[in-house]
């Protein structure tokens, strides 16, 4: 965001705790506010009707959530849920749409940022169905370090494997192998990353794809191509 845009908002903007776990939105809510994560990581997430979650996409610092589905009807796609605590920076969405309005370097910024999360949902159906869990697996957890800026992630196996959608035993599984052949580490309701270089050498294309769209569109937002 441009220093004058930021600081049209600034006024407007309260910072907020986000919990882990807490969901901000079911599929049909009325969505009041949006949301700016600094460090937290929140996952869109659709609820089938025999109870199976499905992860759509998740948002941290490098995005925002609550205006694109807010634009017509108001109504949330579906659930979204705090998947890595910690505090983002909310607006009401009325006082966004106005924003936008009227100031175009804010509207171009977030046509951009529209274009980005439907280019990194058209990846995310391609890798679940093509690539495998370790692969997934290797995906999320490099993608959360670059969103916390942290090499200990607070997730357990069951959260790994509500967001990839797999059995427990499965993410369990996985882990131990990741773990025997020293990319990470594990230590009670968390995963140490040990080896990142490795950890990517294992994940599948769609990483680097997904990184790639941001720094064209949005080059502000995330890590430069040499960043760790």
């Amino acid at each position: 965001m441009e220093p004058d845009d930021l600081a049209y908002l600034k006024s407007r903007l309260e910072i907020v705790i986000l919990p882990k776990d807490t969901v901000l939105y079911k599929a049909g809510d009325l969505i009041s506010y949006s949301y700016f994560p600094h460090d937290a990581i929140v996952g869109l997430i659709n609820v089938m009707e025999e109870g199976q979650f499905v992860e759509v996409a998740s948002i941290g610092r490098e995005g925002m959530f609550g205006l694109i589905s807010a634009l017509v009807s108001r109504e949330s796609f579906g659930r979204y849920k705090v998947q890595v605590p910690g505090t983002a920076s909310r607006i009401t969405v009325d006082q966004l749409q106005e924003a936008i309005r009227i100031r175009p370097k804010l509207r171009r910024m977030f046509l951009s940022y529209t274009e980005v999360l439907l280019a990194q949902t058209f990846q995310a159906i391609s890798c679940n169905a093509v690539h495998t869990v370790e692969q997934r697996c290797s995906k999320w957890i490099l993608n959360a370090r670059d969103r916390i800026d942290e090499d200990v992630l607070p997730l357990t196996h069951a959260d790994l494997a509500e967001l990839l959608g797999v059995q427990r035993s499965t993410i369990s599984t996985v882990l131990r192998a990741f773990q025997r052949h020293g990319l990470i580490g594990q230590q009670r309701g968390g995963i140490v990353i040990a080896d990142r270089s490795r950890l990517e050498g294992i994940t599948c294309e769609c990483y680097d794809k997904t990184r790639r769209v941001y720094r064209r569109l949005l080059p502000r937002s995330y890590p430069p191509a040499n960043s760790p």
